[in-house]
């Protein structure tokens, strides 16, 4: 099924129905990875999991290298576009279109991966502050 609301809608459409059909939730694949999480970071001491915890902070805002990336690609490009058009054109239109097909791939590969590596961190960070603010 197709559908426009995004991953969290799609999430409480799967959780209701596992719950109108009388499953756990507990043992849907989505919680008990989340529940292993935190049974990991509660083991912890509170020093080292701060530690961890800022370290993946850093890593979450280290992330931000991605989309200046792909948004200086194009600027690159646009900087040798004479040089650029004359090898793409050179033989027809046919690298050109190569050359389009894997830009676009690369581009969206990289914006995919973005947002899911910056949403496990959040679920990672805000897992851990919860278990420092319970201590």
């Amino acid at each position: 099924m197709f559908s426009t609301r995004g991953d969290a809608h799609k999430l409480y459409l799967k959780f209701k129905k596992a719950s109108e059909n009388g499953e756990q939730l507990n043992e849907l694949s989505e919680l008990k990875e989340i529940a292993e999480m935190k049974t990991f970071y509660e083991k912890i001491e509170t020093s080292t999991l701060e530690k961890i915890y800022y370290r993946i902070l850093k890593e979450k805002n280290g992330m931000g290298m991605i989309p200046v990336f792909v948004s200086a690609g194009p600027w690159l490009l646009f900087l040798f576009s004479k040089q650029l058009q004359e090898f793409l054109f050179k033989n027809g239109a046919t690298p050109f279109f190569i050359f389009i097909t894997i830009y676009l791939a690369i581009l969206i590969i990289s914006v995919i991966l973005h947002f899911k590596e910056k949403a496990w961190a959040t679920i990672h960070l805000t897992l851990i502050e919860h278990i420092l603010k319970g201590r």
